[in-house]
C-alpha cells in the first residue's frame, strides 16, 4: 500500500512520459497512442537466421534470400522493432542523447522479441565500443541493454568478454561491403564464453557487419553459438 501511495504520488509531481515523444502515458515505459502507430514491432512470420520481418504468410522456418546467399556467422537474429522514421528519433535518443534511463523499459521490449534467445543463452555480451569513443559518448548503449536484460532474465552477462580493438569509422553512410571491411579483425573475445551460448546485444542492425563479425570473433574463442538480439533494425538494406 505504501508503494502504491509513493508511485501515486510521483506520478502525480512527475507523470510518466512517452519515450519517443514525451507526451504524458498512464505508465513509464509506454509509447502514447500515436507513437506506438507509428512503430513497427517485428512479429512471425520472419527469417529464421536473421530476423527480417516478410510481409506475407510463410511456411514454418523460412530463411530469406540474403541468408540463402550469405549465411551470417550467428544463429539467430531478432529485433524487436523497424528502425525507420519514427522509431530513429528514440533510438538517437537513447544512444546519443544521455537518455539512459530508457534501458531497463527498452530491455523489456528486448525481452518480449527474443524469448526464446533469452532463455537458451548462457551469457549475455554487449557489443563494445572502442574505448575513444566510450570516452567520448561516457556510456555504451549495448551495455546498457544487456545489463538491464540480465537483471530482468537473470541471465549472467559478461560486459568485457568481447573488446574493440580497432577503432572503426561510423557505419552510418556505408555499403555492406565498406562496413564488413571497418569491422574486419576489429574485436577480441575472451575464454569466458567458451562452451557457452552466447547471446549478443546491440541497438541497431543494419546490414549486419558488426554482429558478423561480433559472432566469428566469439565463436573463434570456442562460443558454442551466438544469437543476435538488437532493439531495432533495418527492414531491407
Amino acid at each position: 500500500m505504501l508503494a502504491t501511495a509513493a508511485r501515486m504520488l510521483l506520478d502525480s509531481l512527475l507523470p510518466p512520459q512517452c519515450l519517443n515523444c514525451n507526451a504524458v502515458v498512464d505508465a513509464p515505459g509506454n509509447l502514447c497512442a500515436a507513437c506506438f502507430q507509428n512503430f513497427t514491432f517485428i512479429t512471425p512470420p520472419c527469417c529464421e537466421r536473421c530476423g527480417t520481418p516478410f510481409e506475407g504468410p510463410v511456411i514454418d522456418d523460412l530463411v530469406c534470400g540474403s541468408c540463402l546467399k550469405d549465411a551470417p556467422a550467428f544463429a539467430r537474429g531478432r529485433a524487436a522493432f523497424v528502425y525507420g522514421e519514427h522509431s530513429r528519433a528514440l533510438v538517437l535518443k537513447f544512444k546519443h542523447g544521455d537518455r539512459t534511463d530508457a534501458a531497463v523499459h527498452l530491455a523489456r521490449w528486448l525481452q518480449r522479441a527474443g524469448a526464446e534467445l533469452v532463455a537458451d543463452c548462457d551469457v549475455i555480451v554487449p557489443v563494445p565500443l572502442h574505448r575513444w569513443r566510450l570516452i567520448l559518448r561516457t556510456y555504451n548503449q549495448a551495455a546498457l541493454l544487456a545489463n538491464a536484460l540480465g537483471k530482468l532474465s537473470t541471465k549472467p552477462v559478461a560486459v568485457d568478454a568481447l573488446r574493440r580493438v580497432k577503432a572503426t569509422p561510423s557505419q552510418g553512410k556505408l555499403d555492406r561491403a565498406t562496413r564488413r571491411r571497418n569491422v574486419a579483425k576489429a574485436f577480441v573475445a575472451s575464454n569466458k564464453v567458451a562452451d557457452k551460448r552466447v547471446l549478443l546485444i546491440d541497438d541497431v542492425l543494419t546490414t549486419g557487419a558488426t554482429a558478423d563479425a561480433c559472432a566469428r570473433c566469439l565463436l573463434d574463442a570456442g562460443a558454442r553459438a551466438v544469437d543476435v538480439l538488437v532493439l531495432a533494425r533495418v527492414a531491407t538494406v
